[in-house]
């Protein structure tokens, strides 16, 4: 299969399993005999046989890259540097968290204006609602608050949506993200997976409108912000987080 096809197709039936990021490592460090990383090697748009070295290795911590790739150049004696995001999926309809933090921190980021921030923290409940007969007792959905502000939650999001977008999915740290893998692990079945470069899955991901959807949550192109829920109710639980189906890389 030649180069331009490999960039265009980006998907392709894996060789072997895959359990965690560590194989992810695994086969970018084997490189010259493992199949899947010479393609994703050349969907990066590298030629195999100018390649001397490559290194990969895992970054930990809260940065959106979760393996870094070294590749040293042969004939130029060039180090470039590729992150990844790794995706792993095995329900095609599931939902994979991107970000979550208290809505103090995204108002920091983004600069959220007092009226947002506490209709935010509304929606978590960080701020606990004093009307009555709500669908939850302890929040509030942003269809049960005033349209007027459902209009500004709207607008704010909207405006802002290019920087909201990049951050979730890329990030702004020394880590931003340049590719996302998303491996599919199919029950009884070879894994497949889709190498995408981040300004194409910004563009997936963001692609549509900003909206409240039925569920009285927030719809940012095909991106979900909802309350993060569960931890036994802990003030963790009252966080914003952000959700995408990593499957629509496969479309």
């Amino acid at each position: 299969m030649t180069k331009k096809k490999l960039v265009r197709l980006g998907s392709k039936t894996a060789k072997s399993g895959f359990r965690n990021e560590k194989d992810i490592v695994k086969k970018f460090n084997n490189w010259r005999s493992d199949e899947d990383a010479q393609m994703w090697l050349n969907i990066m748009g590298y030629k195999l046989k100018e390649i001397e070295k490559v290194k990969a290795i895992i970054i930990t911590g809260s940065h959106k890259t979760d393996v870094q790739v070294q590749i040293t150049i042969y004939l130029k004696k060039a180090i470039s540097v590729e992150n990844l995001s790794v995706k792993l999926v095995s329900n095609p309809q599931g939902f994979n968290q991107i970000d979550k933090r208290l809505v103090d921190k995204y108002t920091e980021m983004w600069n959220i204006p007092n009226k947002i921030a506490k209709t935010l923290k509304l929606f978590t409940g960080e701020i606990k609602p004093k009307i009555k007969r709500l669908r939850d007792k302890r929040r509030m959905f942003f269809d049960e608050m005033d349209v007027s502000i459902q209009k500004a939650v709207v607008d704010f999001f909207r405006k802002n949506k290019i920087l909201i977008i990049s951050d979730i999915l890329k990030g702004n740290d020394e880590f931003p993200v340049n590719w996302m893998l998303v491996v599919f692990k199919k029950k009884n079945k070879k894994p497949e997976w889709v190498l995408k470069h981040i300004n194409y899955v910004l563009n997936v991901f963001g692609g549509g409108g900003v909206r409240i959807t039925n569920k009285g949550s927030l719809k940012i192109g095909k991106i979900t912000m909802q309350r993060k829920g569960g931890d036994a109710g802990r003030e963790t639980s009252k966080m914003l987080q952000f959700k995408i189906n990593p499957m629509e890389l496969f479309h």
